[in-house]
């Protein structure tokens, strides 16, 4: 095994604000792993302040450093893994993308055969496309009422506010009144609220129609009083990476990112065990690079997820044609063997 780790910076054409922080730039780990004349990717992508301490990126750096000198992939996934979820997700995504090519099939078509390997039945399952949805980061009415616009005469038909950060019900009702009341709006308040806080806000903005509400409150019990006593759906984020937390039935949908969780693998684990307890599930980016989304695409694909997706993400960068744009509010399952990501 040879592997090679490169940083790669991306920059917002627009900074987006939440309410752990603002983004203007992410820097990511591009990951290449060469074995038996193939090249696979893959991509560490911690987010500080959301995802990851401060030095998230140098842990991930250090982690994939100390692994590469193990002579087989399985080891230094093992050795990557024990300090950093994100190196090891950056390994697992490299190693299904190798598997994939070697088989001549698409990520996405291996993981539905390994989940129902009835023979033919993962074919005929699996979807030529993930159904996203469009980021709104429009910090003013004006500004919200405008990409909202925008994103659904792209066809977008769903749509994602940030809330937790100032003036959200007026944003909101610029978004309902631009769009309509046929398109789906989610708010995420990246855990902004308290218990009390949540519903009182959740119980003002169901007027303007709320699809779910991403992590109103961080902590399993906390999502579950919100669930209780909302009358808008409630999805889990980031209290999922607790253990246990995504099969606890706390919430009505758990969000999956790929990065975060460690692996392709472990996406697949976390959506069993949220499907086992109730729960809906999704996918999402954490602007990621284009490794990061092809895995995640291939996700969603494999688990058949109808519900919106946050994946429509590469096109927030400056300088960086989209290797997978949306059209129509989906993205297209890559169909290459492996990821479809590039080498």
């Amino acid at each position: 095994m040879d592997l090679a780790v490169q940083r790669v910076t991306y920059r917002l054409r627009a900074p987006v604000a939440a309410a752990w922080g603002t983004v203007r730039e992410r820097e990511v780990l591009r990951v290449r792993v060469r074995e038996g004349g193939l090249v696979g990717v893959g991509e560490a992508a911690p987010l500080p302040g959301y995802d990851s301490p401060p030095d998230g990126l140098a842990s991930a750096e250090a982690a994939l450093a100390n692994a590469a000198g193990e002579p087989r992939l399985e080891a230094a996934l093992e050795r990557a893994g024990a300090s950093s979820p994100h190196a090891r997700a950056a390994l697992d995504t490299a190693a299904w993308d190798l598997r994939g090519q070697r088989e001549g099939s698409p990520v996405a078509r291996l993981l539905a055969g390994d989940r129902d390997p009835v023979e033919g039945r993962e074919e005929a399952a699996l979807p030529g496309a993930v159904p996203v949805n469009a980021l709104v980061s429009g910090g003013d009415r004006a500004g919200a009422s405008r990409e909202a616009a925008q994103a659904t005469a792209a066809g977008f038909r769903c749509l994602k506010v940030k809330v937790g950060t100032g003036d959200d019900a007026g944003r909101l009702a610029a978004v309902r009144a631009a769009v309509g009341p046929d398109v789906a709006i989610r708010v995420d308040a990246n855990g902004a609220w308290t218990v009390d806080e949540a519903l009182a806000t959740l119980r003002a903005l169901e007027p303007v129609g709320i699809e779910l509400c991403e992590e109103p409150v961080h902590g399993v019990e906390g999502l579950r009083t919100v669930r209780a006593r909302s009358g808008v759906p409630i999805s889990m984020d980031e209290s999922g990476w607790e253990a246990g937390a995504v099969g606890s039935g706390a919430a009505d949908v758990v969000c999956l990112r790929v990065g975060r969780l460690g692996g392709i693998g472990a996406a697949m684990e976390a959506a069993a065990a949220a499907r086992a307890a109730g729960a809906d599930v999704y996918v999402a980016s954490t602007f990621d690079g284009p490794a990061g989304v092809a895995a995640a695409l291939h996700v969603a694909a494999a688990l058949g997820v109808t519900r919106p997706c946050g994946l429509a993400t590469l096109g927030l960068f400056e300088g960086l044609e989209d290797p997978f744009p949306p059209r129509d509010g989906e993205i297209a399952v890559p169909q290459a063997p492996g990821l479809g990501a590039g080498a």
